[in-house]
């Protein structure tokens, strides 16, 4: 198994939820947050951003500058904490119940298998889920600075496309057994979903 780190995004307003806690929000009896921890178990550091409530021993925990900026924000702010030797990360939103250590471990063999800067999972419709992917550390650094550049040195507010759109991308449909992994939770009907999916 390829070594790797993870980072998950566990902030948000959460407005179309009434702007509860998302990622503690429970399916199949745990919070989501977890789900999505204990799917990246293996990984070397664990890092979530944002608020996080207790977590599993080991996980690092920071926050985004300024708290609240959006994901470009806290992807920088778990880089930060990655050392120097770091080569593969997993870029992850803490709403993936569904998620599970082989779909993390399909994404990296997708990784390891190109030159691309990074691998993502696409939905049925061919769009990209870019918050269920690995990607490649030096990609992400230099694709954060170039983004603060262009934003005249804050990547507060600014979209994942944004951060992305300079990069090589391998895309990745699921195909094995069970729910598709990229699932997010914006909605109470999508937990609902996900409940239904765990039993």
């Amino acid at each position: 198994m390829t070594a790797y780190a993870a980072i998950v995004l566990s902030g948000g307003a959460a407005r179309r939820m009434g702007g509860v806690d998302k990622p503690a929000r429970p399916v199949g009896g745990r919070p989501m947050l977890h789900r999505v921890l204990a799917a990246v178990a293996d990984a070397v550091p664990r890092i979530v951003v944002g608020p996080a409530g207790p977590v599993p021993g080991g996980v690092r925990v920071t926050r985004e500058r300024p708290a609240g900026g959006g994901p470009v924000a806290a992807t920088a702010a778990g880089l930060a904490l990655l050392g120097p030797d770091a080569g593969t990360v997993a870029l992850l939103a803490g709403d993936l119940p569904l998620l599970t250590p082989a779909a993390v471990a399909d994404l990296l063999a997708a990784l390891n298998g190109s030159a691309a800067d990074g691998a993502c999972y696409v939905d049925d419709d061919g769009r990209r889920q870019q918050l269920c992917g690995v990607w490649r550390v030096a990609g992400l650094r230099s694709a954060v600075d170039r983004l603060a550049r262009e934003r005249g040195g804050t990547v507060d507010g600014a979209p994942v496309r944004g951060l992305l759109a300079g990069l090589a991308v391998r895309e990745v449909s699921w195909a094995g057994a069970g729910p598709p992994p990229w699932f997010d939770c914006d909605t109470d009907e999508d937990v609902r979903r996900a409940e239904e999916w765990t039993r």
